[in-house]
């Protein structure tokens, strides 16, 4: 009798050890609900979730794609898709790498001018904060780091695709850039002024006068060179200064503010892209 219950109670055992294990399994690694679709059906619903807002979710399919079928096209559309979800995600970081790796992996790719378009776009927004879309700030006296690459983004774009249909949008951001870098160096030489280091505000105006002409900071670079040169003694300097400063405000010379260049709404044209949508 003892053995029959020693018996039974190791069977119950193994059973119960059996269950807690295929319940581990079972909590442990959720069901995918994409195993055994194509690459269409993984595409077409990793769509749906951009356009639905989803960013994450549209990420993670899109990158399961790339993993079960690297070859194709639905895989080097997906990394444009990629990029775009990432910068729509607020993942500048990510967006720019999916960039990247699409130009270097497709360098002839017909529609690679987008990732150098999207590239600029992602660092022409990525130093706005969130009390930009609430308390107006003045964009020259953030840290232009993003900005100049940015304006290196779109620079490369034009020159590489000067017919491309994001080269005007891109020429315009050039400029609006430019002027915004511009008073970014007066904004430095004024604070060289605030503290007395009047051989460095000088030198940071006449840097502004020669590398920014055209833009509306060459007026407010002049006053600070003025203003430098006399704190110096530089009489005959500053009465130059003053001079040219004159000339060109009575010629009418001086160029205004270039009105900012309006939200970018890229939507997801990629379906034009491949007719992907057509398959």
């Amino acid at each position: 009798m003892p053995s029959t219950l020693t018996r039974l109670a190791t069977l119950l055992t193994v059973f119960l050890i059996g269950i807690a294990l295929t319940g581990c399994s079972m909590f442990g690694k959720e069901a995918d609900e994409t195993e055994g679709w194509n690459a269409s059906k993984i595409y077409a619903e990793a769509a749906s979730e951009m356009d639905s807002g989803n960013y994450k979710r549209a990420i993670e399919l899109y990158e399961k794609l790339e993993a079960r079928y690297p070859f194709g096209r639905y895989a080097m559309q997906a990394q444009l898709d990629v990029a775009y979800a990432n910068y729509r995600a607020e993942e500048p970081e990510a967006a720019l790498a999916a960039a990247d790796r699409f130009i270097k992996l497709y360098p002839q790719n017909p529609y690679v001018d987008y990732a150098y378009y999207l590239k600029g776009i992602v660092n022409y927004n990525r130093s706005v904060g969130f009390l930009d879309k609430y308390v107006p700030m003045d964009v020259s006296q953030r840290d232009p780091g993003a900005a100049l690459d940015a304006f290196t983004d779109f620079s490369e774009l034009v020159k590489r695709f000067p017919d491309s249909k994001y080269a005007a949008d891109a020429r315009q951001r050039m400029v609006y850039l430019r002027n915004n870098l511009a008073k970014n160096e007066v904004n430095v030489a004024r604070y060289y002024m605030k503290r007395g280091a009047y051989v460095a505000a000088a030198n940071r105006a006449n840097y502004v006068i020669e590398r920014y002409q055209r833009t509306s900071a060459v007026e407010d670079a002049l006053e600070t060179l003025v203003a430098a040169y006399e704190a110096l003694g530089e009489k005959k300097l500053a009465a130059d200064a003053q001079r040219v400063l004159d000339v060109n405000r009575k010629a009418g010379r001086f160029v205004s503010d270039e009105p900012a260049p309006g939200e970018v709404s890229l939507g997801r044209k990629f379906w034009d892209y491949l007719q992907l949508d057509q398959n």
